[in-house]
């Protein structure tokens, strides 16, 4: 099997912590050479010596904010400019929890903003770099509630739902140039979001963190969080080589959660 990224380059959003960090690691052990995108430039700054550079690689990194998608879109144009980017993975913080009906209509616009225009702005940055080098990988993060909503979480499903649409039409335009574009669907997963999500649920409900970290457990066959090389691990294949004839799906990584639909 082909897994090797050598020679590749690899833009990995929201990677200064959990699932991009993690999905850099694994890109980087593969061979490709990683720009890390965030907005914490101090955070980013510890994190990249991190990365492997058995193959030689010199990784770098660029600081952005989400929330600016005219940011986001002159740092992916400066990137286009130094050379192909050849994978692409979409990786930035969820909307703020709570039920949809009391949802003032900026959270909808503002999250729309974050993952679907800076999204759109990478891919088109980007993209003409990925044909004319003959190899395209774009892998977005997002969330199993693209297969099932999840509660008290109308923002995130109505974006996450939205972002699917856009990455399987963007997966059937850029097919025929041989690039993959995929979505890879995190489960309840060990990190600061989901420590966050806990948090804001059990002031909501007037308990502890803990009562509604036990039930969301209970809800998961194999009884257990995931851990966010987990998910890295599919983001990695997915980027890789022998995933080529793979484009246009979402695929949960979630221990057994999700019903089938």
């Amino acid at each position: 099997m082909d897994l090797s990224l050598n020679g590749k380059t690899a833009l990995v959003c929201g990677s200064s912590q959990g699932i991009g960090l993690a999905t850099a690691e694994e890109l980087a052990l593969l061979g490709a050479t990683c720009i890390l995108l965030a907005r914490n430039e101090d955070r980013l700054k510890s994190v990249l010596p991190g990365l492997s550079t058995n193959q030689g690689q010199q990784h770098r990194y660029v600081v952005a904010d989400f929330s600016e998608v005219a940011q986001v879109t002159a740092v992916a144009t400066g990137i286009a400019a130094q050379g192909p980017v050849h994978i692409l993975v979409n990786n930035t913080g969820g909307p703020a929890a709570g039920p949809i009906l009391s949802a003032d209509a900026t959270a909808f616009t503002d999250a729309f903003s974050q993952h679907l225009l800076c999204n759109q702005a990478l891919a088109q940055a980007l993209v003409p770099g990925m044909i004319a080098a003959g190899f395209g990988r774009i892998i977005n993060i997002i969330s199993t509630s693209v297969k099932t909503p999840l509660k008290n979480l109308g923002v995130s499903n109505t974006t996450r739902w939205a972002v699917a649409a856009w990455s399987k039409t963007l997966a059937t335009e850029l097919a025929p140039h041989g690039i993959t574009v995929n979505n890879v669907l995190p489960g309840s997963t060990s990190t600061a979001r989901l420590e966050g999500l806990f948090r804001s649920s059990a002031a909501a409900r007037n308990v502890s963190p803990e009562v509604v970290a036990a039930e969301w457990l209970k809800e998961i066959p194999m009884q257990r969080f995931g851990e966010a090389r987990e998910i890295a691990a599919l983001a990695a294949f997915l980027a890789s080589p022998a995933a080529a004839y793979i484009t246009g799906t979402s695929t949960a990584v979630d221990g057994g959660k999700t019903p089938v639909m």
